[in-house]
């Protein structure tokens, strides 16, 4: 079984609209200016997965700049979820610092969405060191068990369109403040999973899983040998951040490391179900 923990998918009337939106919203313009920057609707992950052999993913929204574009898409999402129940799991999203925001959460859990993300902190003007502003946003999730999904970056390489300033040193303090919040910290942490070599840390950041979206534009392939060999090894979710990579690039990483089939399992699907609190088929 294979679980893709993080996809992006946008309503049919976005995609074709684009132009309107690369000139409205500045997050969007720098993530999909560039028109060979990919976008896919629900059907469109649907069928890649297919494609490539993926049997479920988490689908998530986006940053705007418009609380109402975020309604528009947790909708699309919801509705997308309930047709495919099968195959997809839905994250709602919410700018943190809105007043609206766990009103909108809270709309979204009666429509059956069941995280939130992904959290862009540059795109959405938060920051994780303000970590009393984020407070009612990280007390609904505790209360739902709702996972929190988080764009976090590497402080060293190079930049890329969307990269952030949101570093390990940030996601480790946010976390701290939360110990009761389960949180996915996407591409890595931004490296903060290489810190749970230290005991303390370890500790620390027991509830935070890290996925590995985005990998072929980050790391080298090695990075799962390395990390299923480490304390994470329970907390690494398989990631591609679809449709910007395609998936079958992201799959074929994963294959030919000679990893064993309880670490490949782990890492493909096991953790995923489990943080998702399903049991496996």
């Amino acid at each position: 079984m294979i679980i893709d923990f993080h996809t992006h998918i946008f309503p049919p009337e976005i995609i074709e609209n684009r132009s309107k939106y690369i000139q409205d919203q500045d997050w969007f313009s720098r993530l999909y200016g560039d028109r060979n920057a990919r976008m896919a609707s629900a059907e469109g992950l649907i069928e890649e997965m297919d494609r490539c052999g993926v049997d479920r993913a988490v689908a998530c929204g986006f940053a705007w700049d418009d609380f109402g574009l975020y309604a528009e898409t947790n909708d699309y999402i919801a509705d997308a979820v309930s047709r495919y129940p099968d195959r997809l799991a839905g994250f709602a999203n919410v700018p943190p610092l809105h007043p609206g925001a766990v009103g909108e959460l809270e709309r979204c859990a009666g429509l059956g969405l069941s995280g939130v993300g992904e959290l862009k902190p540059m795109g959405q003007r938060f920051d994780l060191d303000d970590a009393d502003s984020l407070r009612p946003l990280a007390e609904f999730a505790i209360n739902a068990g709702w996972p929190l999904l988080v764009h976090l970056s590497e402080p060293v390489g190079h930049q890329y369109p969307g990269k952030g300033m949101t570093s390990p040193r940030k996601g480790y303090s946010f976390a701290v403040s939360y110990p009761e919040l389960t949180l996915v910290y996407a591409h890595w942490g931004g490296g903060l999973a290489f810190y749970e070599l230290m005991p303390d840390v370890r500790e620390r950041l027991a509830n935070v899983y890290y996925d590995c979206a985005a990998n072929p534009y980050l790391y080298d392939p090695e990075i799962f040998r390395v990390t299923m060999g480490l304390p994470v090894r329970d907390k690494i979710l398989f990631a591609s951040d679809y449709p910007l990579l395609r998936l079958d690039q992201c799959l074929d990483e994963t294959r030919g490391l000679g990893l064993s089939e309880d670490d490949y399992g782990a890492l493909m699907s096991g953790n995923a179900l489990k943080l998702l609190g399903e049991a496996a088929p």
